[in-house]
């Protein structure tokens, strides 16, 4: 029987004007050539709001300094099961869409387990997700992007900054 660390936490769909999705690439330390893809954001704080939690986690991973109340309301929530560095979690996460023109990356404020295992980034588009073999996550994230960005209605639900 698995025991899961209980998790809450909050991602960001970085989205620029050619409608890319900011990922990076990472590598559970736990499990050696385990690599995937995935959205910043991460695990909140205790008594941190969502939207303050990716604020802060798009700070951090990103450089990009937004308030809690530039996000907008989350696009959508869900809870996950995975495994990270031999611990076990079940993560409640939200993800909230925020649409940049451009954005330069800046990684400088990477703690010491994001420096460790976080090896890069990309900007990918839809079809490039859908179409790879690679491992990104979550895995439906190619089709939550089309429904996300599909019309432009919920996209300018969605939290931005002109960059």
């Amino acid at each position: 029987m698995t025991v899961y660390t209980p998790r809450r936490a909050a991602r960001v769909l970085l989205v620029d004007a050619a409608d890319r999705v900011l990922l990076f690439a990472g590598t559970d330390p736990g499990r050696p050539g385990h690599g995937y893809w995935f959205t910043p954001g991460g695990g909140l704080h205790a008594g941190e709001a969502p939207a303050e939690g990716a604020a802060r986690e798009l700070a951090e991973e990103t450089g990009l300094r937004l308030g809690p109340d530039e996000l907008g309301a989350p696009v959508w929530s869900e809870t996950v099961e995975f495994p990270f560095d031999g611990v076990w979690y079940r993560q409640e996460q939200e993800f909230f869409l925020v649409r940049v023109a451009s954005w330069e990356v800046d990684t400088t404020g990477f703690d010491e387990v994001e420096r460790a295992s976080v090896h890069g980034h990309r900007w990918w588009r839809v079809n490039e997700l859908a179409a790879t073999t690679e491992r990104y996550y979550p895995p439906d994230l190619s089709e939550r992007l089309t429904r996300v960005l599909g019309d432009g209605g919920a996209a300018a639900q969605g939290g931005g900054v002109a960059c």
